[in-house]
């Protein structure tokens, strides 16, 4: 399939109606359209009322694809999220109830308020496309996306992601508070109606499907391709880090960053694509040793360092 760039303005112009939902975040916006057409998984963390839900709703209703939200806490079964099979006295057989996961949108609201086994059942269907109730496998409907949110200040009754499952997140992005201007146009701007509900459908669910077969057509260069790798591997030498970044995170992030170039509508990546996005597809799967963070590092200022560190490559005019 060829890269059409009439298909390249259309995912820009699905960006521009995004950021009229949520005031003045533009950039977070963009990576986060960019994990979808990726066809990856994104964790949003920040406090509770910055416009998360809201912009997962308006993102599902743009692409026109099903929707569904789990409000998870620790009663929530995995066969909640996964479905269940019941018997039918009837037909005298088991019959699949699918759960909120057939969907090609799914929320799951405050995923670390979750148990650990519930959060397990999340771990085949974003992986492998599929969940497996009762020895029988069902496909998910296809793309499928999962968005989840977690507050990072709140701790009572919670239960910390393991690293498995944070591996499986392409992207961890916060909005953070507006600026003081765009808060206080939606204050006076208020209409009692949220403008996500304003949001209409520009394309069909089968279009993104398009999108992203062609956004991995997007050339990277070999020069490119050995500075992302070595960003990469300079997670796993750094003297802070007891576990750096898998080859799962090269390929997500090599994934990005073509996505990154698609909807900039170009059709190779430059080294400003990878190096924009590693803080985002990195950080979160870096394990620190405990000396560093009792010095205060993050995984955040590790990558920084790491990419202060790696040469970026420069093409010579001959």
């Amino acid at each position: 399939m060829d890269i059409r760039p009439a298909d390249m303005q259309l995912c820009a112009a699905i960006l521009r109606s995004l950021e009229s939902c949520i005031l003045g975040k533009q950039e977070e916006i963009q990576r986060l359209l960019i994990a979808v057409v990726a066809g990856g998984h994104v964790l949003l963390e920040d406090v509770p009322g910055t416009g998360k839900t809201q912009l997962v709703k308006a993102l599902a209703k743009t692409i026109g694809g099903q929707f569904r939200r789990i409000q998870c806490n620790p009663d929530l079964l995995p066969t909640d999220i996964t479905g269940v099979s019941i018997y039918h006295p009837k037909q005298e057989a088991f019959i699949f109830r699918p759960g909120p996961v057939m969907a090609n949108i799914l929320l799951a609201d405050e995923i670390n308020r979750a148990t650990t086994k519930t959060q397990s059942a999340l771990l085949e269907a974003m992986e492998e496309g599929h969940v497996t109730v009762d020895g029988d496998t069902f496909e998910l409907p296809s793309p499928f996306v999962l968005l989840a949110t977690q507050n990072p200040i709140e701790f009572e009754g919670t239960y910390t992601l393991p690293e498995a499952q944070l591996d499986r997140f392409m992207m961890k992005l916060s909005l953070g508070y507006p600026t003081e201007d765009d808060e206080h146009l939606m204050v006076v701007s208020n209409e009692g109606i949220h403008p996500s509900d304003r949001v209409v459908p520009m394309i069909q669910i089968h279009d993104m499907l398009r999108f992203q077969e062609q956004a991995q057509q997007v050339h990277i260069d070999d020069a490119v391709g050995k500075y992302l790798v070595s960003l990469v591997r300079g997670t796993r030498e750094h003297a802070g880090v007891m576990l750096g970044a898998s080859p799962r995170a090269a390929l997500a992030l090599a994934r990005a960053a073509k996505a990154c170039a698609y909807i900039r509508q170009r059709q190779f990546v430059t080294p400003d694509d990878v190096k924009e996005l590693a803080p985002f597809v990195l950080a979160h799967r870096l394990l620190l040793r405990t000396e560093a963070r009792m010095n205060g590092l993050k995984a955040e200022d590790i990558i920084q360092q790491v990419i202060q560190l790696t040469k970026v490559p420069v093409r010579l005019e001959r």
